[in-house]
């Protein structure tokens, strides 16, 4: 009985080990799928009508990775154009993120784009969004006439959206 009592009470032990594991900041952010958008305005089918702004486009999609420091503040979406089209406002809103993972940013609903960045969706924090089209925040752009009189005829006047993730 002994024998069993002194193997039951060697036998119980306790240990630890200290692991270290290291957390990087991350700071990613893209547009799905690559590639361009084409917009253009329709001639009217009779004499007296105006030209006709094209649909939305709802194509591109904003995915993000975010991992921020103890402390950190939040991070945005901030977007700009590098020039302005006469006569044109170019829009652009971002829809709430179709998937939940983390603190997810909030779109600062339809913004009119100009030279300067302005906040398309604020607040994110340590979150990713998932990769790819169908993932994140749509993005819908949009085109519309702010002076009709200032219109100037063009072809292919290639304008560039800039999206810039920051603290």
């Amino acid at each position: 009985m002994l024998l069993v009592i002194s193997c039951k009470i060697l036998s119980q032990t306790t240990g630890s080990k200290t692991v270290n594991f290291t957390l990087p900041i991350v700071t990613l952010m893209d547009v799905e799928p690559n590639g361009t958008i084409t917009l253009n305005y329709a001639v009217p089918g009779e004499a007296g009508r105006p030209v006709s702004a094209p649909s939305v486009d709802t194509s591109k999609w904003i995915n993000y990775t975010s991992a921020i420091a103890s402390g950190g503040i939040a991070r945005r979406i901030t977007a700009s154009i590098n020039q302005l089209l006469s006569g044109i406002d170019i829009k652009v809103q971002a829809g709430t993120s179709t998937t939940v993972a983390g603190t997810l940013g909030t779109p600062s609903g339809q913004i009119t784009l100009s030279t300067t960045a302005q906040t398309l969706i604020s607040g994110i924090g340590g979150a990713f969004t998932g990769s790819g089209t169908y993932n994140g925040h749509r993005l819908s752009i949009i085109l519309s006439t702010n002076t009709y009189a200032d219109l100037l005829a063009g072809a292919n006047t290639p304008i560039v959206i800039t999206y810039t993730i920051t603290e």
